[in-house]
């Protein structure tokens, strides 16, 4: 099985035109979207030019074609772009869309015209025909997507830039509605933060697999030491990072054991993300940590979260589709000197590699280790965060609300100093006292998701549009809004 994350994303391409424009910018519309598609490796479904008349849709048979392609074609497509390189026929677009019935984000374009072409012969009228869609799309209760500008060339790089946002907005839609995530081991007794809904998960069609701990411990105990695969991921663990002298061949091997079991678990159940009963059972019982289990299962953009964390997993799961880049589940945990608006992000020790941005130390839980001795606590994976641009990105199951709820916001890594051990990241918010008071009086958990570069409008677009979960984005002013005068 293909994992949504890894697929190509494949986007529907319609060129919408009024019969009585000219018809000349309809073939060129379609090669230059086509062009830009392929560059960006996006696959395309396009009926062939002969199809329709200009190789565009603008009656409601044209609509009825491509709506009947696009149908059968209804597992690969997952999105659509209409391009206007004219008015456009505005039903039949609607039409298209409404027959199709595909339910997947939707990129209207309208091409610019041209100042000393605007003759009768000429002239596109994209800017005024992209409004009669949009009022239609209204009316069919159709959510969209806007290019940066209102219109733009096809060809240019700026739509270039609107179509490769919109590929990562299509995938991370797609992976959301059907996600599966895996549950190992039940909840630590003393975090009822990380508890959650998966009924209301389920309702978003979103599936939690769950197994007990014990199973996997036994799963990975019957493990051969000489099984080829677990030699093979010893290996990789080695690689991994830089393990310090003193550890055991014997702490290696325990710990290779228990990802080989894991990531079978994980790929017999088609799981796309993962959270873990991270202590302390799995390190009285079986001797080792999971943390570099979780790490790495993120490089390989399978996010994986401590503690159960079932929400977290989700969380670093959207900031994967969205970004294509590891992300992390880290705490809000300290703060930093008197400095408002910074803070020290923390965990033990799960980040993956990328996303710590160096090679990483791989040796025993230190908190943990000196309670119940580090022998038992090998696999955490430390190094301090290099600075850079971040996306950070929660989602929380509220089941006195009945949905669920989300913030999102951008900041950055920084490089100062912070002399704690595990897996350390100094991080800048503007304006954190708000954000940390908006997290606080809604209830949301001190786990936090973060992975590097800025994608909040790509997550942002893909819940708040087409998912529908109630958000806060902390970076950006809310849309327009209609107001209600009081009149009497």
């Amino acid at each position: 099985m293909t994992l949504t994350i890894r697929r190509k994303v494949t986007l529907g391409v319609v060129i919408g035109s009024r019969a009585f424009f000219s018809p000349a910018p309809c073939l060129t519309a379609r090669q230059e979207v086509l062009a830009q598609l392929d560059r960006l490796g996006i696959e395309a479904v396009i009926l062939p030019y002969e199809a329709t008349a200009n190789g565009a849709v603008q009656s409601i048979a044209d609509a009825e074609l491509y709506a009947a392609a696009f149908k059968a074609q209804r597992d690969d497509i997952d999105g659509l772009v209409i391009c206007l390189p004219n008015f456009g026929d505005e039903i039949a677009i609607a039409e298209l869309v409404s027959r199709a019935k595909l339910n997947v984000p939707i990129l209207l374009q309208a091409s610019n015209d041209e100042v000393d072409k605007v003759s009768v012969h000429e002239r596109r009228d994209a800017f005024c025909g992209k409004i009669s869609v949009t009022n239609n799309f209204w009316q069919y209760g159709v959510p969209f997507t806007e290019t940066a500008t209102h219109t733009c060339d096809t060809g240019g790089p700026e739509f270039g830039a609107d179509l490769e946002r919109f590929a990562r907005v299509c995938r991370t839609v797609r992976g959301l509605r059907g996600a599966r995530l895996g549950a190992i081991g039940a909840r630590t007794g003393a975090f009822q933060t990380m508890r959650y809904s998966e009924k209301l998960l389920q309702a978003a069609g979103i599936t939690v697999v769950t197994v007990d701990l014990s199973e996997m411990m036994g799963a990975a105990g019957k493990i051969s030491d000489s099984d080829p695969a677990l030699l093979d991921k010893m290996a990789r663990i080695k690689a991994y990072g830089t393990i310090p002298a003193h550890i055991q061949p014997g702490q290696i091997l325990t710990q290779a054991k228990w990802t080989l079991a894991v990531n079978r678990w994980i790929e017999a159940n088609g799981c796309d993300a993962s959270a873990i009963q991270c202590w302390r059972s799995l390190q009285d019982n079986f001797g080792c940590a999971t943390c570099v289990t979780m790490s790495m299962m993120g490089e390989e953009l399978m996010p994986s979260a401590c503690e159960v964390d079932i929400m977290g997993a989700l969380s670093m799961y959207a900031l994967a589709l969205a970004s294509g880049a590891p992300p992390a589940i880290l705490d809000w945990n300290n703060n930093y000197g008197r400095e408002a608006d910074k803070c020290v992000c923390t965990h033990c020790g799960n980040f993956p590699r990328s996303f710590i941005g160096d090679t990483p130390e791989i040796s025993e839980l230190d908190v943990l280790g000196e309670s119940i001795g580090r022998s038992k606590c090998f696999g955490a994976v430390k190094g301090k965060v290099k600075p850079g641009p971040m996306t950070y990105f929660r989602l929380s199951s509220d089941d006195r609300a009945g949905h669920l709820k989300c913030y999102l916001g951008e900041g950055e890594f920084t490089d100062d100093p912070f002399p704690m051990d595990g897996g350390i990241a100094v991080t800048r918010v503007a304006r954190l006292r708000e954000l940390m008071r908006f997290v606080t009086q809604n209830g949301f958990e001190h786990h936090v998701a973060m992975v590097r570069g800025h994608h909040a409008d790509v997550v942002s677009e893909a819940i708040t549009r087409y998912l529908g979960w109630p958000s806060y984005h902390h970076n950006t002013p809310a849309e327009p809004q209609l107001s209600w005068p009081n009149r009497f």
